[in-house]
């Protein structure tokens, strides 16, 4: 796979009107004089309802964009040194469909990216893939869908040496397709102790940290921006664990660190960035040796947009999110590992059941699709429009919900490396599905059996203006062929991982929501994510659902310019 040369990021740094001044310190005496824990479970709550959409609330919001106003997709660094990436990257050989649920195995030995593999992960997870011209100007489309097209997730590298790169720390420039040095040294050993000397951390060559620019995305969407932190982080997530499973390295998704640590390693502003997850990419024997002191760091930026509206119940539900303590970030591990694969799964009815029960069947490896990640990668897009009454086969949702809907590596769900291998491992979200048109399966509502892979019956009957009504009342649901819904049992996850929870809860559903999109333009087909009335949906699966919250939603069809 070869990448074209890179546009000037000159023209994209645009206006440099500085921020409201004091914004960062007022910001910092409000949290400070508020502060609070993450077990005190009743600040997600209050995050949650305080930002649900509904009928009336969507009607009553007189919110507007302000488009001259409208923030700049690229976080700019003003004099930094850059290390251009390799554009002739390598190819994958197995196809996507085969390697979605990013089924990384521990290696037998060493597992060390070189840059070439490093740039394939950081393409394929948060690269510009295309450019489309507009009234506005330029549009540059990411690999991984994000809500608006606004992109607020940026990415870091904490390396060792590797072939090709020196030790450092260092952001991902998309634009430039560069890493701009942050800095010189091996600070592997920070991560390790701001993750409580977490296993996969100590022995990770690179870690790749994501990090949520809050304004970026509130321009838009206003207070619920903390939700879409969870949604599009989980989407580069996707790729960024199928990439890696392609180049043959273990990945790991760690949620558990010492929220300020982090952020002083990155010197980023914590009024507006802050780090959100990280992943452990690859595998040596050795740990990682002690690390130089962290000192302050005056990197200059591009202002995001002329100014800035804040919006305080995000930034609170950060602060009520952290983990200020090695100490505490080892209980919250050992809290996740103590979550037990024998948890109740949606679906898991018994034998009331029985003649419910529409077993799953996905494709064999012999008649997946050929197409290559990075080919399917390059190709995906949201879908704009569906065509009403155009189906999928069963073989295709079953052959999308099984690469989708398989384990993931992560920290909060005490799985390790192998976890995608495990069909029923823990997952925190249960997937319901309203089904509009899908050959060998009666229209109606459904809900997932991890157990079984097969989907149970709920409801039958045709819901397209349910599903419509769901959506925001827009088309999209009401023309798919499907519309899948995540949901969780929010009390039981705040219970088990305090506010921290609803954090893993938002990313997990991205994940599998990132899954699903690659699943589906794997085979051809369409798919996009899309927001909803939060108690509607929950009403609308019950009593199934009762006591669960939404977190994610994802349409799946054929689109309007597809030529099957």
């Amino acid at each position: 796979m070869r990448l074209g040369p890179p546009p000037s990021s000159a023209a994209a740094a645009g206006a440099t009107t500085e921020p409201p001044s004091g914004f960062s310190e007022q910001l910092s005496a409000h949290l400070l004089n508020r502060a609070v824990s993450n077990r005190d479970v009743d600040e997600a709550w209050r995050y949650h309802n305080g930002t649900k959409h509904s009928p009336e609330s969507v009607r009553a919001d007189r919110h507007t964009l302000d488009w001259a106003n409208r923030p700049r997709s690229l976080k700019i660094y003003r004099d930094l040194e850059a290390v251009p990436l390799p554009r002739d990257l390598p190819g994958s050989e197995a196809p996507a469909l085969g390697i979605i649920s990013g089924a990384s195995e521990a290696p037998g030995s060493d597992a060390l990216p070189d840059l070439r593999s490093l740039a394939y992960i950081l393409f394929l997870s948060a690269g510009i893939t295309k450019r489309m011209q507009h009234p506005g100007g330029e549009i540059a489309f990411r690999a991984a869908s994000c809500t608006g097209a606004l992109y607020e997730i940026e990415l870091y590298v904490v390396c060792t040496d590797l072939p090709g790169l020196h030790t450092g720390v260092y952001h991902f420039d998309p634009a430039d397709f560069a890493l701009r040095v942050l800095r010189r040294g091996d600070y592997r050993a920070v991560l390790v102790r701001t993750t409580a000397d977490e296993n996969s951390i100590r022995h990770a060559p690179v870690t790749i940290v994501c990090a949520g620019t809050y304004w970026r995305n509130a321009w838009k969407y206003q207070a619920r921006t903390y939700r879409h932190f969870g949604w599009d982080n989980g989407t580069i997530l996707a790729n960024m664990l199928a990439a890696a499973t392609a180049r043959r390295l273990p990945a790991r998704v760690v949620c558990g660190f010492v929220d300020d640590a982090v952020n002083k390693l990155l010197s980023v502003d914590s009024a507006r960035e802050v780090a959100f997850s990280m992943v452990a990419l690859g595998r040596i024997a050795d740990s990682a040796p002690d690390s130089p002191p962290v000192e302050s760091l005056a990197l200059e930026t591009v202002p995001v947009s002329g100014s800035e509206v804040d919006y305080p119940a995000m930034r609170r539900m950060q602060e009520a999110s952290s983990l200020n303590s090695e100490r505490e970030v080892a209980e919250w591990h050992k809290t996740a590992s103590a979550i037990s694969d024998a948890a109740a799964h949606a679906g898991q009815s018994g034998a009331d059941a029985a003649g419910r029960l529409f077993a799953l069947r996905p494709a064999t490896s012999a008649a997946l699709p050929r197409d290559s990640l990075e080919e399917v990668i390059v190709r995906r897009g949201s879908t704009r429009r569906f065509r009403r009454g155009a189906s999928w086969s069963l073989e295709q949702l079953s052959t999308a919900l099984v690469c989708a809907m398989r384990g993931i590596p992560a920290d909060f769900l005490g799985t390790g490396l192998g976890a995608a291998r495990g069909s029923t491992a823990r997952l925190l979200n249960d997937f319901y599905l309203i089904v509009h048109a899908v050959d060998e399966l009666a229209p109606g509502v459904y809900v997932l059996d991890r157990e079984r892979w097969a989907l149970e019956l709920l409801r039958a009957g045709t819901f397209r203006n349910e599903a419509g009504f769901l959506g925001l009342e827009q088309d999209l649901p009401a023309d798919a062929s499907a519309v899948g819904f995540f949901l969780t049992d929010l009390r039981d996850v705040l219970d088990r991982l305090g506010n921290r929870g609803y954090r893993a809860a938002q990313l997990e559903a991205g994940i599998l929501g990132g899954r699903l999109y690659l699943a589906a333009y794997a085979q051809r087909l369409g798919a996009s994510g899309l927001t909803f009335y939060d108690d509607e949906v929950v009403s609308f699966f019950s009593p199934h659902a009762v006591g669960k919250s939404t977190m994610f939603c994802m349409v799946l069809g054929k689109s309007v310019k597809a030529r099957t």
